[in-house]
């Protein structure tokens, strides 16, 4: 049975929507994204020291209202707002799933890397 709505944190950039959107409806059994942004969004959740009420507020609103149990954290390549390399991205991914997985125990908390060429792939699961 298709799962009705997902809950997605990405970036701002919309260079990144559609290729996340269609990878995760391709990938998973689900009918829409609800999709929260944030400049940088990666590198706001995995400093422990930023401010992001506004943030959990939305995923909270996404998961209570359309009974999400499924969270995608986005970072990706050539970012504006988190200039960092890759591998610091993913670092950062980590750390900002295993900040929304302790949130959202309920839910199973993916983070996802979108590349140079737009291509996304699974950085953790938890």
């Amino acid at each position: 049975m298709k799962t009705e709505f997902v809950t997605c944190l990405n970036c701002i950039d919309g260079r990144v929507q559609l290729p996340v959107i269609n990878w995760i409806l391709e990938n998973y059994d689900v009918k829409y994204v609800d999709m929260i942004t944030a400049p940088g969004i990666n590198g706001l959740l995995s400093n422990r020291n930023n401010d992001v009420s506004d943030i959990l507020e939305k995923v909270t609103f996404s998961n209570e209202g359309h009974s999400t149990e499924l969270i995608f954290v986005v970072g990706h390549h050539d970012c504006l707002a988190n200039p960092m390399d890759d591998e610091t991205h993913n670092k950062q991914i980590i750390e900002s799933v295993e900040r929304i997985k302790e949130l959202y125990s309920a839910c199973d908390v993916v983070g996802l890397w979108v590349d140079d060429d737009f291509n996304v792939q699974i950085v953790c699961e938890l």
